[in-house]
Parts: C-alpha cells; sequence; structure tokens
C-alpha cells in the first residue's frame, strides 16, 4: 500500500544534487591514509631546526611518503609514490641533520621534498632500481655546507654508486659496478663513502666485499672482503650495515642464530659475540636498532626475538680503535615487544614498548630513566589482541632522568598507535589503506532478531506461538533499561545533540574489509573511525599479497573467498569469529537459487552451475583470435526494482527489460586499440547488446557498471584526424519494446524462461564527452528501488567522486530538438554531447580521495537513503539521498516551534471551549 505513495512523493521531488551545507562534514567522512609504516622509514624530525617541534615522516608499505602531527595524528602533507601499491619494491627515506629536508627512493626514482610542507625540491631517475639512499653528513670531517648531498645506490645492468647535489639532484660523480657483484647498501665516513657488495662463491655462499670511494671524486681507494667461505648461506642472515659514524658497522649472524659477528666499517676485523638465550628457546629474528646523527654516540642495540619472548643487548663501538664491546643486557620479556632508538644531543636512549608498560633507558647505562604504563582501555594493545610489531621513539631529557617520551607505534591489528607517557593520544587505522575487498553487514543484533523471526515463520502455529511468547518475554525483561533511557534519547532527539547508539534508521551498518596483508577489519557505518575488530584471517609468506572478495552470506554473516583456501570460509560480522558453513545453513539461510560461475579456459568463456558431480556447463562464449577479457560486471544481487516500466509524461508506460541474470562483458584485442561491449544474459549465454570501439587508449581506464536496466561505462579514444584525444561516457537501456503501452513479443507471455525464448530487448544508448576519466563506477541502492538512482564515479586524475544525477544521463533525453510538453513532465531535456561535471556533484568537497580502487553502495532503512563506501589507500564513506530526504526530518526543523505551537494550541483549546458551549446555550435559550 505504501509503494504508490513513496512513488508519487519520489515523482514530485527534484533530484538532489549533493548534500545539504550543514550536513557536509558530518553524514561524510574521510580517513586520509598513509598506509602501514615501515620502521627503516618512520622517524621523527624537526623541520625547522630553531624550533623543538618535530613531525613524525613516514614512507609507508603502499608507497606514500608523508607527515603525521604528532599532536593530533593529523597529516600535515603527503604525496602517493607507488600508485601500483606493491609493497615488495624496495623503500627508502632519509632526513639531513638541522635541514628542511627529507630524501625518498622508491624504484629507480630519488625524490627531495620539504620537509615542513612537502613541497618537491627536485628529482632525479636512477639508472637502475634503488637498493640503498643515504645522506652524506659529512665530507673531510666538516659538515656540507648548504643542502646535504644525497648518495644513492642502484643495481640491475648497470649498477652504481651515485653522488646526488642536495640542491638540485644534478650527479656529481658516479661510481659504476662492475665486478659483478651485487650491491647491497653503502655507507660513509667521516672522510670515506663505502659501497657493501655481496659476492656470491661457486658453492653459492655469499662473500661481503667493502669497497671504498673518495667522497669527491667517486674513485676507488680500497677493496677488501670479510666473511670466510662457507659463512653466510643467504644475505637475510645479514642483520644490519650503518648508514655514517653513528653506527659504523655491519652486522650478520650464522644460519642457527648462535653467533653474533660484527665488524667496524673500514676495518677488516670481526668480532663474535655469542648469543645468549637467557635459557629460553633461540631467536627467530634479530634485529639492530641505532641511531643516525653523526653527533650521537656510536651505540647500538639488538633486539633478539623467539616465539614467546624479546631480550636485548646493548654494544659500544670505538671507531678510532675498531673495538667493540658489549655494555649491558636488557631482561628477557614474555610476549612481544619493540625498541626505539632516540638520541638527544650525543647521548642515545633505547625505548622498549610492551603491551602494559613503556621504559626508557640510556645507552650508558641500563638503569630505567623512565618508566610509563600504557593505561589505555580501549586501546587493542592492553585488551591483548594486539601486539607492538615496531616503533618510533622521540624523548623529552631533564637534567639525569627522560622526563616524557613518545612513540608511534604500528600494532599488529594494523592501527598506528601514538603513546605519550604510556598514554595513547591518538590511532590512524593504517590497515585500512591496504583494502583489496569490503562488504557491508548488519550488526549482530539485527540478525538475530531476522533469525528468530524466519524460525517463527517456518515452524508450525504452536511452535511459533510459543516462540513469540518467549521472545516477548525477553523484551519485557528489557524493558526497565529501556524507560530509564527514554529521557536522554528524548533530549538527545529534540536537541540533537547526540545519538544513544540505535541504528534506528540503518546508518550504522557493518563494513567489513580484507586486506592484501591477510587480515579482515571491521568498522562502524555510522562511526568509521572506531575499529570494531581486526584479526589476521590467513598467514601469508614474505611478499604474498591475499587476493580476498568478501560478501555478505547472511543477516550478521559475511563469507571470504579467497585463491588459497578452495572453500568459502564464514566470519561473525560483529565478532569477527569464524563460523562452519553449516551454522550459516542453519541459521541465517543462504540464497535457494543456483549461483552461475564464470571460468576463463583456453581463450572461452564458460558459465557453468555448482552440482554434486562436478561443474555443468550452460553455454560459453567463444573468444576471437586476439581478444581478452577486461572485465565482466553482473548486475548487483541486491538490485529491487519499484517500478517494471517508465511512466511517461502522457501516463502511458515504456517496458523496461528486467532480468536478474545480465552481465556486462569488455574485451579488448591484443595489438590493436580497439574495445568491444557485450550485455550477456548469463543462463543461456545470448548476447542481448554488442558495441565495439575503435582507436582506444587501453592504458586508461576503462570502467562498467550495470543496474536494473540499464548500463553504463567509459573509456578514453585516442586523437583522431578529425576528433581530439577525449573521454567518453556511454550510457544505454534495456526495453521490452520503443512503443508505449506494449511489450513486445512478451505482451502475452505470464512466465518467461531465458532458456527458452529468444526474445531480444530493444536498446538506447547515448554518449557523452566527460572532462577526465572514470577509474571505478558504482551505483546507489535504495531499500526498494523507488528513490531514484545516481552513477557514483571515481575520478582517478582529480582523485575525488561525482554522483551523477540518472536523469542527467537518460538514453531518451530528445536529440536537436528541445523536449515536448510530455517529455518536461518526466524531466527530460535536450541532449548535449558534452557533460561537465557540476560542482555540486562532487561528493567529496574540498577533499582529495587518494588510491580508491572500488565503491560500494547499500540501502538504508529509511527507503530515501544509500550508504557509500569508498576504498582503496583512503576511505571515504556517506549518506546520500538521490530523491532528498522525503522520509526523515531534517536538522533545519524547529522541534521547539512546532511542541509550542501544539502546547498553544492545547491551551487555547482549554480556554475557548467553556466560552463557545456557553454561547451555545445562550443561542438556545434565545430561540426558545
Amino acid at each position: 500500500m505504501l509503494l504508490p505513495i513513496y512513488a508519487a512523493v519520489v515523482l514530485l521531488l527534484r533530484p538532489a544534487l549533493a548534500v545539504f551545507a550543514d550536513e557536509a562534514w558530518t553524514v561524510d567522512y574521510h580517513h586520509a591514509l598513509l598506509g602501514l609504516p615501515k620502521q627503516s622509514t618512520t622517524f621523527f624530525h624537526r623541520p625547522d631546526p630553531n624550533s623543538r617541534a618535530s613531525l613524525i615522516y613516514t614512507l609507508s608499505e603502499q608507497g606514500v611518503i608523508g607527515a603525521v602531527n604528532p599532536r593530533d595524528g593529523a597529516v600535515v602533507w603527503r604525496h602517493l609514490l607507488n600508485s601500483t601499491n606493491d609493497a615488495s619494491q624496495p623503500s627508502f627515506l632519509r632526513a639531513g641533520d638541522a635541514q628542511d629536508a627529507v630524501v625518498s627512493g622508491l624504484g629507480g626514482q630519488v625524490t627531495a621534498f620539504s620537509a615542513a610542507d612537502g613541497r618537491v625540491d627536485w628529482q632525479h631517475i636512477a639508472p637502475d632500481a634503488l637498493v640503498d639512499l643515504e645522506i652524506l653528513e659529512l665530507e673531510d670531517g666538516r659538515g656540507t655546507p648548504g643542502a646535504k648531498d644525497t648518495l644513492c645506490m642502484s643495481a640491475g645492468q648497470h649498477p652504481s654508486v651515485q653522488r646526488l647535489d642536495g640542491a638540485t639532484g644534478a650527479v656529481k660523480w658516479e661510481h659504476k659496478i662492475e665486478s659483478g657483484d651485487m650491491p647491497y647498501q653503502v655507507s660513509a665516513s667521516t672522510t670515506e663513502v663505502f659501497a657493501i657488495l655481496l659476492h656470491k662463491t661457486v658453492l653459492g655462499y655469499v662473500k661481503i666485499n667493502v669497497v671504498t670511494l673518495d667522497p669527491v671524486t667517486g674513485r676507488k681507494t680500497d677493496e677488501y672482503t670479510l666473511s670466510s667461505e662457507n659463512e653466510l648461506a643467504t644475505a637475510a642472515t645479514i642483520v644490519a650495515v650503518g648508514a655514517n659514524s653513528a653506527s659504523p658497522i655491519i652486522a650478520w649472524t650464522d644460519s642457527a642464530y648462535k653467533t653474533l659477528r660484527i665488524n667496524v666499517i673500514g676495518k677488516k676485523a670481526i668480532v663474535d659475540f655469542p648469543i645468549n638465550t637467557l635459557g629460553g628457546r633461540p631467536p627467530q629474528r634479530v634485529a639492530l636498532h641505532a641511531p643516525y646523527l653523526t653527533t650521537s654516540l656510536a651505540h647500538f642495540l639488538v633486539h633478539y626475538q623467539s616465539l614467546d619472548a624479546d631480550w636485548a643487548e646493548v654494544y659500544h663501538v670505538d671507531v678510532k680503535n675498531g673495538r667493540i664491546e658489549k655494555a649491558y643486557d636488557l631482561p628477557k620479556i614474555e610476549g612481544r615487544s619493540s625498541f626505539s632508538t632516540s638520541t638527544n644531543g650525543a647521548n642515545v636512549y633505547f625505548t622498549r614498548v610492551t603491551k602494559d608498560h613503556v621504559f626508557t633507558v640510556a645507552s650508558t647505562s641500563h638503569g630505567i630513566l623512565g618508566r610509563w604504563n600504557v593505561d589505555s582501555t580501549t586501546s587493542s594493545l592492553t585488551d591483548g589482541t594486539a601486539r607492538p610489531v615496531h616503533a618510533a621513539s622521540e624523548v623529552s631529557v631533564k637534567g639525569e632522568s627522560v622526563s616524557a617520551v613518545r612513540s608511534a607505534v604500528l600494532l599488529s591489528s594494523g592501527e598506528w598507535l601514538l603513546l605519550r607517557d604510556g598514554s595513547p593520544q591518538w590511532t590512524r587505522p593504517e590497515i585500512l589503506a591496504g583494502t583489496v575487498s569490503a562488504a557491508f553487514a548488519l550488526p549482530s543484533e539485527v540478525s538475530d532478531l531476522v533469525n528468530e523471526l524466519q524460525e517463527e515463520a517456518h515452524s508450525n502455529p504452536v511452535s511459533a506461538y510459543v516462540h513469540r511468547i518467549t521472545r516477548h518475554i525477553g523484551d519485557i525483561q528489557k524493558l526497565p533499561l529501556l524507560l530509564a533511557a527514554l529521557p536522554q534519547r528524548f533530549v538527545h532527539g529534540f536537541l540533537g545533540t547526540g545519538s544513544d547508539g540505535s541504528d534506528t534508521f540503518g546508518f550504522h551498518k557493518i563494513i567489513v574489509s580484507a586486506t592484501s596483508d591477510g587480515h579482515l577489519v571491521a568498522v562502524n557505518a555510522g562511526r568509521p573511525s572506531d575499529v570494531l575488530w581486526s584479526s589476521a584471517a590467513v598467514i601469508l609468506s614474505s611478499g604474498q599479497v591475499w587476493n580476498a572478495r568478501v560478501e555478505s552470506a547472511a543477516p550478521g554473516i559475511v563469507r571470504v573467498l579467497d585463491d588459497i583456501s578452495p572453500m568459502p570460509t564464514f566470519f561473525n560480522a560483529s565478532t569477527g569469529a569464524a563460523i562452519g558453513e553449516d551454522e550459516v545453513t542453519s541459521d541465517a539461510a543462504l540464497p535457494t537459487s543456483v549461483e552461475v560461475d564464470f571460468t576463463l579456459k583456453d581463450g572461452q568463456l564458460y558459465g557453468t552451475t555448482a552440482s554434486q558431480s562436478g561443474h555443468n556447463e550452460l553455454w560459453h562464449f567463444g573468444l576471437q583470435k586476439g581478444e581478452t577479457i577486461l572485465s565482466l560486471t553482473p548486475r548487483p544481487v541486491n538490485d529491487p526494482v519499484a517500478s517494471i516500466g517508465k511512466v511517461l509524461g502522457d501516463r502511458k508506460v515504456l517496458y523496461k527489460y528486467l532480468n536478474p541474470n545480465l552481465a556486462l562483458l569488455a574485451t579488448t584485442y591484443a595489438g590493436q586499440s580497439r574495445l568491444s561491449i557485450y550485455v550477456l544474459n548469463t543462463v543461456s549465454g545470448a548476447i542481448l547488446y554488442s558495441n565495439s570501439h575503435q582507436n582506444i587508449d587501453l592504458a586508461a581506464p576503462i570502467a562498467a557498471t550495470l543496474s536494473e536496466n540499464w548500463f553504463a561505462y567509459s573509456y578514453t579514444a585516442e586523437s583522431t584526424s578529425t576528433a581530439p584525444k577525449g573521454h567518453q561516457l556511454v550510457v544505454g537501456e534495456l526495453f521490452e519494446s520503443l512503443t508505449s503501452n506494449d511489450r513486445g513479443l512478451l505482451n502475452a507471455a505470464t512466465n518467461v524462461s531465458s532458456l527458452a525464448s529468444s526474445t531480444q530487448p530493444l536498446t538506447l544508448t547515448q554518449t557523452y564527452h566527460i572532462p577526465e576519466s572514470i577509474s571505478k563506477m558504482s551505483v546507489t541502492q535504495t531499500r526498494q528501488g523507488i528513490t531514484s538512482r545516481q552513477l557514483l564515479a571515481v575520478l582517478a586524475d582529480s582523485n575525488a567522486i561525482v554522483g551523477i544525477p540518472r536523469g542527467v544521463i537518460d538514453p531518451r533525453r530528445p536529440v536537436n530538438r528541445e523536449p515536448t510538453k510530455d517529455e518536461q513532465m518526466e524531466g527530460l531535456f535536450r541532449y548535449t554531447p558534452v557533460l561537465d561535471f557540476d560542482p555540486k556533484w562532487y561528493l567529496n568537497h574540498r577533499r582529495e580521495i587518494l588510491g580508491v580502487k572500488d565503491v560500494i553502495t547499500s540501502p538504508a532503512i529509511l527507503e530515501s537513503t544509500s550508504l557509500v563506501y569508498a576504498y582503496g589507500l583512503d576511505v571515504f564513506g556517506t549518506r546520500l539521498n538521490p530523491s532528498f530526504n522525503f522520509d526523515m526530518l531534517g536538522k533545519d526543523f524547529n522541534k521547539f516551534q512546532m511542541l509550542a505551537t501544539v502546547a498553544a494550541l492545547a491551551v487555547a483549546t482549554f480556554v475557548v471551549a467553556p466560552l463557545v458551549q456557553r454561547k451555545q446555550i445562550n443561542q438556545r435559550w434565545q430561540f426558545a
């Protein structure tokens, strides 16, 4: 009964092109993420030498360099260096002491940035991929004038060491490595530059060669070999190579982690230290932490990690005499802890972070200078669900003690946490920067109610009645709490000052994301700043990327499919607990419809269905020679349709071609700039629509989407003799017939089968020239499909997302003429080939959304509202009302005035009622 009323209301409303001004920054949210910070490229640094204020700099695994304010965790500036998000590429980030400059290295590119504002000072392209990058702090024992020069080492077909000018990036000298040894790292002392090379022996072992270079000319002055035959099995046993005189060492271990071997760079002597396991298991990982500033003492810490404990040893280096001595031990602590190095003048400090405490010691003595408890009950570090992975710290020293310490700690849950004296200041969900797939799911409270109602619906009347009475008794027990909370809910609802946590309108759905490092992360769509839970779903090997797909399997349950496990796995969306498939079937019934799987085999696309005997082939789509599949976009499973036809201005109906088994296939041809588009019936394999485009830039993104009875795709056309290069958007709509009130061949059919019927829809298409390319497309979804839709387009060049109203790209817009009155009543207007993106269409307003891979949508309980979530590097979400907020009061509604009016009417009624009654009585007496 409500469907026609809703439809009438929607038709009377103009499409909303953006949120209201008072809703901006409140109904939407944006996490400007950097990605998981690497230990070797994360540090505190003062961009202004005359100020004590410092920033946290990092170059993440996702290839993003940025600066974070340690006070509130806000991003000061950032740049995306690696658009491919390849975490396996070596990356480097260095900062010059007392300079407003940081230098990054990624792939073969070296870039210098202003540390204060991120301005690019210069760029340099190395001859091959970089293996190391360092700042040359000293030359001939004196500080280099002006900007400090950069040393970079590259490996590949032309391995070399280059010295770059710190002000311009120009190459001052280049030393080519022609020995055939593998470049490993570069280091510098007060007077020399050292190239550390790895020489592979005939038996497959590794020797460490040290080549000494003149820092002024780059000429080789000396060369020697450190390790003996059969000593190093692989380069993985090399613990660290120091960058400068603050850590002038090369450290490595044997394969059994029984001996630590250390060499002072520039000396040929090697000192052996037995690794003390302190009566426990041998270490599985050894790390070295040393200062970077050349003004600090040459002290370093060796961190040992076993399966269940951590401990450390502190060493001192006598650079002049080439001696190394062990200073003291730090005790073994059960569980995981992280170590970091800080400096204050020449003094070196080591900070240890555990799940319970933060300790700081000086490198000269094992006495604890500062100790703080980690006192947060909301952090995953203290509740035992996460452990510290690595940290970067900054200390404040007063007298002989450390008065304060700030530590930026990366947790195993993927959160980046800042601890100030043990108290968490802010948390950044950097793990979400590696999201590869995401899906909406209902909270467990809603799913439990749905399951109970389903159980009542599928039971006999007596059992259903008993179950309902039991459920109502349970609800009555919650009545006191509900009544106690009513005043607060009334105040919040009246003043609009807060929320009681209830999800009356369906805005607080759970979003479960799968990340490339094997984690599942859940956030609240209404409060995305809080990570509900994070867990490691799979264990990956080094360099392995998790290719997973997350789907909503049932209310409150998500299904994860990947290339590791042959069977899908199920998880509770509210808690992250794994659920067996038999549990899912009994608690939340999965759809009973048959799923069609798509398989590419021997150049053919097959549609198959699963059965007990295997996969049954339904059809196959033959690809031509050289033709490859670019994308296959099926119609969404949750795609409700409110009307089977379009109501025209003269009240006639144009019937839509509605088929839930549609899919949009995009193919390209090798060696040809050609794009082919097919709309397929996935049950029969029939081609319902096809089109081909020539002179296409296949390197540019090609996006496509399909919803209801219409589709859209975009591409970039190369320049020709008659047209310049440009971006185009094609929109098509399928109809049963182009004659109103006529269903064509299906007019007399009651039931139609895709296998038995060969009916072809009629397609209307229009093409638009758009300002920039679209990398991804999606369509808004509402609960009943009554609200008009929007085409969501990701603009990678401008780092934005636009919502294009469906009426703007309607293929029925009149061409070369003005619309008739009937067409105007439908909202149609004259077709123009150029489609400019209205500024009001931009969902992100003034914010830049970097690296968006996909946009997903989900209906809220309110028919007017669609939830939108974009993920990739950044995370962005909002609530859209394509046809305005017609089923909920807006923030500008004056509740006080309404209540005052009702109260005034009540008072007036109470006062006037006796007067009216007396007047009526008097009138009767007068007639008498």
